[in-house]
């Protein structure tokens, strides 16, 4: 497995351009899964693990990597399939999400294959709610196309530790507590884990999100507004966007906004899992207003009070 991501930095060029890297796997069974590269930090085989006495069910133990303990996930078991035991194909992705390390325990590693956010589709609705699935692709091999299943972690991550939407005390400014109620924010994402969240949370303050579940979706509502005649800038206290997403991702949701002369003025927050260092510097090559972590009900409402504050010239 040595050398399988040793280029995962010299793949950042891809972001911005709709374009990510998927790595493929199998979980035990014939089926081919994937997650993002960009959100995997390396892949060793698996090492000893530890059992933790009363851990969560889907956490299978904990492993030792150069010093730093990462609980590993099962995560055949997390999506709901039957559990089977390790075997000599076994491997540990380990993977950074929200600013937490974990690692996922997999079978076999098939292959990187670089493809466009436009070859990734959303699952079809007739596969329900309860499914863990963020996105399908196909890959052509040996002349046939094989379906490719992309995980849906952020799901498998809330079912294990429960995210939070309370705001804490004091984050709030009471001098405008009462400006929130009736603002409308546009919110993109394709993880309805991640939608329900932004929405839990700033719901709370009386704030109308309108959902999009990929880039795509939220470009054609914005300009479809626009083209309405009406005022998008003045109507929308901000965007909300993922970085991931089929269709269209992001990034190039931004640039599209920052191009279109109706709606270049738009503050833009990329709201992602994605590491914040490598996010930082992307907010400010594609023109996003601010960068925020995922599951952070406190930031998140930190940065839309300081949004708000701006608006009403509140000092």
């Amino acid at each position: 497995m040595v050398g399988v991501l040793a280029s995962v930095d010299q793949r950042t060029q891809l972001v911005g351009e709709n374009r990510l890297e998927l790595l493929l796997f199998y979980l035990h069974s014939r089926h081919l899964f994937a997650l993002n590269v960009f959100k995997i930090k390396e892949v060793v085989k698996l090492p000893h693990l530890s059992k933790i006495p009363h851990s969560h069910s889907k956490i299978t133990g904990v492993a030792n990597i150069r010093g730093e303990s990462i609980p590993v996930i099962d995560l055949r078991q997390a999506i709901s399939m039957s559990a089977v035991k390790c075997a000599e194909d076994c491997n540990l992705v380990i993977t950074e999400y929200n600013r937490s390390v974990q690692g996922f325990l997999i079978g076999k590693v098939d292959q990187i294959v670089n493809m466009t956010w436009s070859d990734i589709m959303p699952p079809p609705s007739s596969v329900g709610k309860n499914h863990y699935l963020t996105a399908l692709t196909k890959i052509k091999r040996d002349g046939q196309e094989q379906l490719v299943e992309i995980i849906d972690v952020e799901k498998v991550l809330a079912e294990i530790v429960e995210y939070e939407v309370d705001i804490s005390e004091g984050v709030l400014d009471q001098g405008i507590v009462n400006e929130f109620a009736g603002r409308k924010i546009l919110h993109a994402d394709d993880s309805p884990t991640a939608r329900k969240q932004v929405s839990d949370t700033l719901s709370q303050l009386g704030i109308e999100i309108v959902p999009a579940s990929n880039g795509l979706e939220a470009l054609n509502m914005l300009r479809g507004w626009a083209d309405e005649g009406r005022d998008v800038e003045k109507e929308l206290l901000m965007v909300i966007t993922d970085a991931e997403m089929p269709s269209m991702d992001g990034y190039r949701l931004t640039h599209e906004i920052r191009n279109d002369s109706r709606l270049k003025n738009l503050y833009v927050v990329l709201n992602t899992s994605l590491s914040g260092s490598f996010n930082e510097a992307m907010v400010e090559k594609v023109g996003c207003n601010a960068f925020l972590s995922k599951f952070q009900p406190d930031l998140l409402v930190e940065e839309v009070q300081s949004r708000l504050k701006i608006v009403l010239n509140y000092t």
